[in-house]
């Protein structure tokens, strides 16, 4: 997609996109008017394409993984594959609901927002992808969160996963701040790439972001981990990085969705039993992608704080929305029954004899 195409598209669905980022409350508050079947066996039509959005990061070792080694293309046969590559979750998840996109890596946050913005029926998370891999890193001297007062802080954007984790943890040290950023801690959102010199340069005192981001705060820019978000979560565990469709696409074509589960369960079982390779390959795509090469220290740190997971961590996104509300992103109504639909996962797992997950009670029933 190009720079033009993608400002013509956010124009087009302006609309949407506040609603992603908490300014359109009325959508927010309204349940599901209808749920997409759960599909545990094919069916529909074999898609002559599938449109997928994902990152240049670390989070996203699954699909950068799935594309460069053909993991995808070899399980989807005749469809054909694209691919698009975004910098935060709320532009992307406007792309995936205007029909842009046909499915997308994504942090929880933004999928959370996607699905109450379409009234419960614009997406469905299908799997998990990624867990951990999260921080808040600070420059040298804040030791506390009380050293943050009349500080800024950077995230990658209103509304999206880590935004609300930054949020979310301010408004526990007692410091709240309006969506504009303002408060007695600020929060500017800033493009991941950028981070880095505007902590050299003292234009930010810290930045909360995922991987490969936070290592390089960390080795490149002389920074420190104030919360390794993992510390926030039982047993450390949190959904970083999840796979979503569009419900129309899922509803006509589940075999397809299922071929891109299979390509994924395939990508995520190479990563964990190639490391070092997958480790490599990965740190060349993201440089490729974001134009960003990543020192050897960075790279293993940053490799080391996450891990691939095809579970989505259902339970996870409940404290997800509790946080959202809180910090006033969306209402304290919104229902997310039905956000799930883990039929085709648990399917293609049982048959790659791997065990199945649970939706928490926030799948399809």
């Amino acid at each position: 997609m190009t720079r033009r195409t993608r400002l013509g598209l956010r124009a087009a669905v302006g609309a949407v996109l506040l609603a992603l980022l908490g300014g359109c409350a009325h959508a927010a508050e309204m349940e599901p008017t209808s749920a997409i079947p759960a599909n545990a066996t094919g069916g529909g039509t074999q898609a002559a394409s599938l449109r997928l959005g994902y990152f240049a990061n670390l989070t996203h070792s699954t699909p950068i993984v799935g594309v460069a080694k053909g993991f995808y293309s070899a399980q989807l046969g005749s469809t054909k594959l694209t691919t698009d590559i975004f910098a935060d979750g709320p532009d992307e998840m406007t792309a995936l609901l205007s029909g842009q996109l046909d499915a997308a890596y994504v942090g929880p946050s933004s999928a959370l927002s996607a699905y109450t913005a379409s009234h419960g029926t614009g997406l469905e998370i299908i799997a998990g992808a990624q867990i951990g891999g999260a921080e808040l890193v600070v420059a040298p001297g804040i030791t506390s969160a009380a050293d943050l007062r009349g500080k800024t802080l950077a995230d990658p954007q209103l509304g999206n996963t880590q935004d609300i984790a930054l949020r979310s943890w301010l408004l526990q040290q007692g410091f709240h701040t309006s969506l504009q950023g303002t408060g007695a801690v600020n929060v500017e959102p800033s493009s991941n790439s950028t981070t880095l010199s505007l902590l050299r340069t003292g234009r930010i005192a810290g930045a909360w972001v995922p991987e490969p981001w936070a290592s390089r705060l960390v080795i490149d820019g002389g920074g420190h981990v104030l919360v390794d978000e993992r510390a926030l979560w039982p047993q450390g565990r949190f959904a970083t990085t999840v796979l979503v469709v569009r419900g129309d696409y899922l509803a006509a074509h589940p075999q397809t969705v299922r071929e891109l589960i299979e390509g994924q369960i395939a990508a995520n079982d190479w990563i964990t039993a190639n490391r070092a390779q997958a480790e490599q390959l990965v740190e060349s795509q993201v440089a490729k992608l974001s134009g960003v090469r990543l020192e050897p220290a960075v790279l293993n740190r940053a490799w080391s704080e996450q891990s691939v997971s095809n579970d989505p961590i259902a339970s996870s996104l409940r404290t997800d929305l509790q946080h959202a509300v809180a910090v006033g992103l969306t209402k304290s109504s919104t229902r997310i029954s039905g956000i799930y639909d883990l039929a085709l996962l648990d399917d293609a797992l049982s048959a790659a004899r791997q065990p199945t997950v649970s939706p928490d009670g926030l799948g399809i029933s």
